[in-house]
């Protein structure tokens, strides 16, 4: 018995595993002692706080984007260049200051994308499923939404006379991007095609309206959900003979055409502009959400880093500086469907628009976070060795049914699967296909998100206020403060010798509405 495990386990250690090793080097004291020393003196330098007022604010949000997704994706951006991974960095690790955010929403232990989004972007928790309103607003109530209302650090940042931008992989009226400038008691509003009759006869608005009236001159807005601008039955221009991807809206308004500035819908318009000469930008380059990296047509979508630079280099031409939410929105989604190579996969994309923004932005003046609105139920372990494919087997077998198994593995989702009443051996089928379903502990048709704490990067000016354990609707206060918008102008004006306007300090009902001055 014991020789059949030992076989197994070999088996399982060479199954369509990467050679697994480390560099000659780590086994020297020197090299660690020497490395250590470097980031003891990178330490040592951040006792000089950057108290700079920062011109600039960017927030990336991976959506979904949890901590074992961090980490996995470090070593799959190692291992994508030919390193065993575990030893390499991803953008954001080179952030100074790391903070954890609780997500949880005002109603639920377990949160989900619009409460959260709601939270790090208007600064006030919410319930779930509401994007805008205050925890007084109940999900679906149309009757909840007014006198509820809280606006967002987008609005602060243009009331200030930034620019503002958002950029994101999935529709640009999903639940991230629209508590940014939607109220809206239901994320799924997404037009008035989706909203019940009494909820429009009683003057809600869709969350796709709400984006073109709410705050106006939103000076970039990139990413998916054409057909929610259009008249319903209107032909989707890259999808003529597809109805599901035609327009979806009832009341007859063609919102991309009333939309004043420029229009793109596909890489090459979009990457033939001339940023100089661009004020206004709107970008919708697919019906729905964008297609996931590994599927992209990178003929026809553009990628999440190139939306980002083209976006930086219109909005940085404004002498007030600019605001720029980034959303990584399908990480989440890849999740969902238990589809860990494509999540993991997104996630490696953002680290490089990350990257990208690094380039063209300077710590001296611009603040970037980065962070995660929620978790998921997604893991990997099994003891693997150094180097081994994170889409790899882990390097043993069950002790219980002696079968091996991936070493990404998630709590629930459509993964779960029974091969004549057993666990399958996933030693028989392709589990480093792209859209391989890693396997589950529970069957259900779409992953849950997780409850824990999620990350929160910081670097440039006041990045220091962002450290230890925070509720999740510190975020955008933070961030106003180091830019000096929305309640957050006293001690900038204090600081320049002038006297300190009691006005510009917010006052909260009881109703958690606020009103920016």
């Amino acid at each position: 018995m014991k020789l059949r495990l030992l076989l197994l386990v070999c088996c399982a250690l060479v199954s369509g595993q990467r050679k697994a090793g480390f560099p000659e080097q780590e086994k020297e004291p020197k090299f660690w002692n020497d490395w250590a020393q470097k980031t003891l003196d990178k330490a040592l330098s951040l006792q000089t706080l950057n108290k700079n007022k920062a011109q600039n604010l960017i927030l990336f949000l991976g959506d979904g984007m949890g901590v074992p997704t961090v980490t996995a994706a470090r070593i799959l951006k190692g291992q994508l260049r030919g390193q065993p991974g575990e030893e390499g960095q991803l953008e954001m690790d080179k952030f100074p200051f790391v903070a954890l955010s609780k997500t949880y929403n005002t109603n639920a232990q377990v949160a989900d994308s619009a409460g959260t989004a709601t939270a790090y972007l208007c600064g006030v928790k919410a319930n779930e499923g509401t994007v805008g309103v205050s925890a007084a607003a109940v999900r679906s109530q149309c009757n909840t939404t007014q006198g509820n209302e809280v606006t967002s650090i987008l609005r602060w940042a243009k009331d200030a006379g930034k620019s503002i931008g958002i950029v994101t992989t999935t529709r640009v009226n999903h639940a991230t991007p629209s508590a940014a400038y939607a109220h809206c008691v239901d994320r799924d509003w997404y037009s008035d095609n989706e909203m019940p009759a009494d909820a429009v006869e009683a003057g809600c608005k869709d969350i796709a309206r709400q984006l073109f009236e709410n705050i106006p001159d939103i000076d970039v807005i990139m990413g998916g959900g054409r057909k929610y601008m259009y008249p319903k039955n209107t032909t989707d221009v890259e999808y003529p003979g597809q109805p599901k991807h035609s327009g979806t809206r009832k009341d007859g308004r063609n919102l991309v055409k009333e939309w004043k500035g420029h229009y793109v819908w596909n890489k090459k318009d979009l990457l033939s502009l001339n940023p100089t000469k661009v004020d206004y930008l709107l970008g919708l380059f697919e019906p729905a959400d964008l297609p996931y990296d590994l599927e992209r047509n990178k003929e026809t979508d553009p990628s999440l880093s190139e939306m980002v630079e083209v976006a930086i280099k219109i909005l940085r031409r404004n002498p007030n500086g600019f605001y720029l939410l980034v959303e990584g929105g399908r990480i989440d989604h890849g999740h969902h469907e238990g589809k860990a190579k494509q999540a993991l996969h997104e996630a490696v994309e953002m680290d490089r628009a990350i990257g990208r923004a690094d380039l063209m932005t300077s710590t001296s003046d611009t603040l970037t976070v980065v962070t995660a609105d929620h978790s998921h139920l997604f893991g990997f372990g099994g003891y693997t060795q150094r180097g081994n494919s994170i889409f790899g087997l882990a390097a043993m077998i069950s002790d219980v049914d002696q079968k091996p198994f991936t070493a990404i593995l998630y709590g629930n989702g459509p993964g779960y699967k029974l091969v004549n009443g057993a666990r399958e051996n996933v030693s028989t089928v392709d589990y480093q296909d792209n859209s391989y379903l890693a396997q589950a502990a529970v069957p259900l048709s779409s992953e849950t998100h997780g409850g824990e704490d999620v990350a929160v990067f910081a670097k440039g000016p006041m990045a220091h206020l962002l450290h230890g354990v925070h509720e999740q609707n510190y975020i955008p206060h933070a961030m106003a403060y180091a830019a000096c918008i929305g309640q957050n102008r006293a001690h900038c004006l204090a600081s320049a010798g002038a006297t300190p306007d009691p006005r510009s300090h917010v006052t909260s009902s009881a109703s958690g509405k606020h009103s920016t001055r």
